[in-house]
């Protein structure tokens, strides 16, 4: 993943009528603020020259559209900007669009303001001609109003910018199912071909016996080597070093596979073995380290949206973790949720450096396999799933504050994570049942659901956010009128 790799095209609109003196000025303005922006947000921000044609801004728009590195157009209407020029290009427009209502100028100077400075600084109306356009053609889109070199300002920019470097990733998505998902379960099953359709995850299934054929070819050097990465990023705290070489072995033999047919995603499953001597724990965990999306028990759908939330996720503090609700904690007051699995938990969201060890599985009917075990970090973070409703797609995102682990789990030795629901257990469990939502998630402590909304409304996807507001029969309202918008293809 490379999130500086990506560009964000500054196209600002003008006209003809107030002469063209003013396109110099134009160009250098935004020039500034492009160059400011590139070195406060995620993204380098690149100015077009302005447009004033329809002809001009359908090049642009073009332009942007195959272009691999442009992951979105940004507009401003540093003058009026008549809207109609714009329908051809936004109708061609395929990359996600942020319009910004914002001024080069942050105060009125009240002793010089004249005729000419208004023709000039025309936002306050000019983008609203440019806003009700986009309003008539229903695009999808972000708008921002307020000063462009404030911190929120910019902080909400990033926050766009993340989401449609993750639509960008979306459609680079490449998910390696080793076998199917888990027999009878539901929920980590769905339609593949949509999910290609909305969001371009290709998912592809190779069966067990590839990855055993690549495990048994892996060399003792090979081996070595992982090894070495182990002790480097993990403290080794097991005496049984075999069972640690054989995740290596794993390890070294799925990122082969992965590498070599362009897969950045993968799930296992437990019921479906065969000659593996151990379900890849430690292997798991250390390649989402890396950035790979993981799933477990064939769960395709949270494998893919590991990957896209990494890429958004990309440079902040915090990790961006595979995660399964495990079990509850109802003491009054002081409800909470400890979130878990038996093996693949990503260390990235390790309070301290994590410890191998080995330990007896009672699941998947093979060896002990090595994991990482640690507890996680404390601060607030977002949980997120992805379902399948049949007719749509439905993203689901509850807000939590993940707390310290003062307990230890001797008979339970797993990476784990406890954490606070908003806006308290009971609704924030009620709330994710009536959606529907998987045991299977993604938690971040880095993205927020704004985050989320936003990628969510690129890809064209239904969002719907539990948080410290939410009234469970509101949220059963909302859940009710957005299936009567979709059965209606609103």
């Amino acid at each position: 993943m490379a999130i500086k790799d990506y560009e964000f095209w500054f196209v600002v609109g003008t006209q003809f009528l107030y002469g063209e003196d003013i396109f110099e000025t134009i160009n250098e303005h935004a020039a500034q603020m492009c160059s400011v922006w590139s070195e406060k947000l995620p993204c380098r921000v690149v100015a077009k020259p302005c447009v004033k044609t329809s002809a001009e801004i359908m090049n642009v728009m073009q332009e942007a559209n195959s272009a691999p590195d442009c992951a979105g157009v940004i507009t401003w209407m540093h003058t009026f900007s008549p809207s109609k020029a714009w329908i051809a290009g936004f109708s061609a427009l395929q990359k996600p669009y942020l319009h910004v209502n914002t001024q080069f100028n942050r105060d009125i100077p009240w002793s010089d303001i004249d005729m000419d400075f208004m023709n000039l600084n025309q936002s306050a109306h000019g983008d609203r001609e440019h806003g009700y356009i986009s309003a008539r053609m229903r695009l999808k889109r972000k708008v921002i109003a307020g000063y462009w070199k404030d911190e929120t300002f910019q902080n909400k920019m990033a926050g766009w910018m993340r989401a449609a470097v993750g639509a960008a990733e979306s459609r680079k998505i490449h998910v390696l199912r080793i076998s199917d998902n888990m027999r009878n379960v539901a929920v980590t099953d769905g339609d593949k071909i949509e999910a290609q359709i909305k969001l371009g995850w290709q998912v592809d299934h190779y069966g067990v016996g590839d990855i055993i054929r690549e495990v048994d070819a892996v060399t003792e050097d090979e081996i070595d080597t992982q090894m070495a990465e182990y002790e480097k990023n993990y403290i080794m705290d097991t005496d049984n070093i075999d069972a640690v070489r054989y995740q290596a072995r794993e390890e070294v033999a799925l990122k082969k596979f992965l590498e070599r047919y362009n897969f950045n995603a993968f799930h296992t499953n437990f019921e479906d073995l065969q000659q593996l001597r151990q379900l890849p724990g430690l292997a798991a965990q250390d390649l989402m380290r890396q950035g790979y999306g993981f799933g477990a028990e064939g769960d395709w759908k949270v494998a893919a949206m590991l990957r896209v939330m990494k890429a958004m996720a990309e440079g902040l503090d915090g990790g961006t973790v595979f995660m399964e609700d495990y079990t509850y904690h109802f003491e009054p007051g002081n409800e909470m949720l400890l979130g878990s699995h038996m093996l693949e938990v990503c260390p990235t969201c390790a309070a301290e450096k994590p410890k191998i060890q080995v330990h007896p599985l009672g699941i998947g009917d093979r060896e002990d396999p090595a994991r990482l075990v640690f507890k996680a970090q404390t601060g607030k973070g977002i949980v997120v799933t992805l379902v399948d409703m049949g007719d749509r797609l439905r993203m689901i995102c509850n807000d939590v504050e993940c707390k310290e682990q003062v307990n230890g789990m001797p008979k339970l030795p797993v990476a784990g994570v406890l954490w606070k629901p908003m806006p308290c257990l009971q609704t924030s469990a009620e709330a994710w049942i009536y959606a529907g939502g998987a045991h299977h998630s993604v938690l971040s402590y880095s993205l927020t659901a704004d985050n989320m909304r936003d990628f969510a409304e690129i890809m064209g996807i239904e969002f719907v956010h539990i948080n410290e507001n939410t009234d469970i029969n509101e949220f059963r309202k909302e859940l009710f009128y957005n299936d009567v918008a979709y059965k209606l293809g609103m």
